[in-house]
């Protein structure tokens, strides 16, 4: 099931998400509140990395803390606006100033690297789709840190932002794969060996001259491509790794070559 950003209530989300006071509520008498934003916004993403996206819910996120969820909602009018606030803070982590000395291009590579993990190691932040992006502290920063690479290269504002948006988009896809991956085994009851193995047989049986109609294919193949060296799982993960890097090169080879013709 797909999660759209930007779905809550717009005036309440921005304040919460810059730590700003509502200007429809009036701030409580007595004393310290026993809850806060980040208390709720910081379990809930401890959930999503522990047990995946699906697990969060206020009721959840409230158990954890030891309330009710109608406690949190006093905090954060709904799971709408706490999905916003999750990948806000999680973006967070992407607020790294790269050193440029050595030039952009190994800054921006290593700026790639890092979203690339980042992606892996939340999985579930490819549960939210950012069509509407959130306009937070966190996911500003994560936007302003390699703008400034791509702007110390020269490139004008609107060649960064589409740099920027491009090899972004890149890094998702691919890491969204390797999440694919890893969800499948335990979704299907089927390691990767089993399916493959499976396939294979019956598309060789039923299929017997389809090296024949994909001649291209059977060449990679004959060279190598579709060899596993260890489980299946593994290798295409690795494999969706060695692409990744490999494109990523073949990006900055393109952005280094549209330099040399920007004036």
């Amino acid at each position: 099931m797909v999660t759209y950003a930007g779905q809550g209530d717009a005036r309440r989300t921005m304040e919460l998400l810059w730590g700003l006071p509502s200007a429809t509520e009036t701030t409580p008498r007595g004393p310290k509140p026993a809850l806060t934003v980040g208390a709720i916004v910081a379990a809930a993403t401890d959930i999503a990395d522990a047990h995946g996206f699906d697990a969060v819910s206020m009721r959840a996120v409230g158990e954890r803390l030891g309330r009710t969820a109608m406690a949190l909602y006093t905090y954060v009018p709904s799971k709408a606006e706490l999905v916003d606030l999750m990948l806000d803070r999680i973006l967070g982590e992407l607020d790294i100033a790269y050193d440029l000395s050595h030039g952009w291009r190994t800054a921006a590579r290593r700026w790639a690297l890092d979203s690339w993990e980042f992606y892996v190691r939340h999985p579930w932040v490819h549960r939210i789709w950012t069509a509407r992006p959130v306009l937070g502290p966190g996911s500003y920063a994560a936007m302003e840190q390699p703008a400034a690479i791509f702007a110390s290269a020269g490139l004008s504002g609107p060649d960064v932002m589409k740099v920027v948006g491009m090899v972004s988009a890149f890094v998702l896809g691919l890491t969204r794969q390797v999440t694919e991956l890893r969800e499948i085994t335990a979704a299907a009851g089927q390691t990767e060996e089993e399916w493959w193995t499976t396939h294979s047989q019956l598309l060789s049986e039923l299929v017997p001259d389809v090296d024949d109609r994909y001649p291209n294919l059977a060449l990679a193949g004959q060279e190598g491509a579709f060899e596993f060296d260890h489980e299946p799982g593994e290798y295409l993960e690795q494999e969706t790794r060695n692409a990744f890097e490999f494109g990523l090169d073949r990006m900055l080879d393109g952005i280094e070559a549209y330099l040399t013709r920007v004036p």
